[in-house]
């Protein structure tokens, strides 16, 4: 399965437009977790705990949005759009969402 950003997979004509697809997930971040990037906060530097959990949801969200554009009979996915957001009691869960068009190439 092809996924792109872009509206048209470059040296492929789309045959067909099967629909809109998406995938969603929401993905809650432990005590532990904010403690340590609180610190960074103050200190400076990345936080690798919580660029993993967001790596983590942005590809199970895209794997859910292959999955249900398999299920419609496409080949690759066009325009896809990836939005994160912070939702919940404090902010303490992250949710990312995708959509993209699914297309037989």
């Amino acid at each position: 399965m092809i996924l792109s950003t872009t509206p048209q997979i470059e040296g492929h004509t789309i045959r067909e437009y099967k629909g809109v697809v998406t995938g969603e997930t929401i993905i809650g971040a432990n005590m532990f977790k904010d403690m340590f990037a609180s610190i960074r906060d103050i200190v400076g530097g990345r936080s690798g705990s919580y660029e993993k959990v967001l790596r983590e949801a942005k590809d199970t969200s895209l794997q859910e949005m292959m999955e249900r554009a398999q299920e419609l009979g496409a080949n690759a996915v066009v325009g896809i759009d990836i939005d994160y957001e912070t939702i919940g009691a404090n902010s303490s869960m992250l949710m990312v969402a995708t959509s993209g068009t699914a297309v037989v190439i």
